[in-house]
């Protein structure tokens, strides 16, 4: 009897250990993995929250639209924001410093997914939007301190999950202008999936 309580034990051990790493890999299709000028952010997304915009993200990241995006919008304890893949992707002919944050993609416009029990902490990944609460596009922001006074009212797409420190870094904008910021930093990179790997949705683009 005692053999078999340690073999019990033994197995609801081993399940345990290995359980964690069935959820990371689990979860793997749904990282998104950002390369910057600063080093690497990976964000945990949350198709849980918001299938429709985490759909139309990695859509864009698969076919390499967020590659050379700059942060055009950073500020100091708030938030930093990417995404215009119209104006600010860097080296394409629609690329416009002055325009940047004004754009969006080809894709449509989304209605919002606003999450009732979640809330906008430091690390929380957010779609950005125009007054209309259904202007979502491509633009996200990431959170670089708490922030409830935008729950159920931004979409939240994620979590920063590693490179916080590499989110703090990015370089900050002018809090006058709004946060706008000169000669920004860049995502140089950005895929889907484990170390990059095509999520099982769809191949790279």
């Amino acid at each position: 009897m005692k053999l078999l309580q340690t073999l019990g034990f033994l197995a609801g051990f081993t399940l345990a250990a290995v359980m964690p790493a069935l959820a990371q890999d689990g979860d793997a299709a749904e990282r998104l993995n950002i390369e910057t000028n600063k080093g690497a952010i990976v964000v945990q997304l949350r198709p849980d929250l918001a299938p429709n915009h985490v759909e139309q993200i990695k859509a864009l990241a698969e076919e390499g639209a967020y590659d050379n995006v700059v942060f055009h919008r950073v500020i100091d304890g708030f938030m930093a924001q990417t995404g215009d893949v119209r104006f600010g992707k860097k080296g394409s002919d629609t690329f416009d410093a002055s325009s940047a944050g004004m754009g969006g993609s080809t894709k449509p416009d989304l209605n919002a997914e606003f999450s009732d029990n979640e809330t906008f902490d430091r690390g929380t990944v957010g779609m950005a939007r125009s007054q209309d609460l259904n202007s979502a596009n491509s633009q996200f922001f990431i959170m670089l301190a708490d922030g409830d006074f935008l729950d159920g009212q931004y979409t939240i797409v994620g979590d920063v999950v590693e490179g916080m420190d590499v989110v703090d870094q990015i370089k900050k904008g002018d809090e006058r202008q709004n946060g706008a910021v000169e000669d920004p930093d860049v995502m140089t990179r950005v895929t889907v999936g484990s170390e990059g790997e095509p999520s099982e949705e769809g191949g790279q683009g």
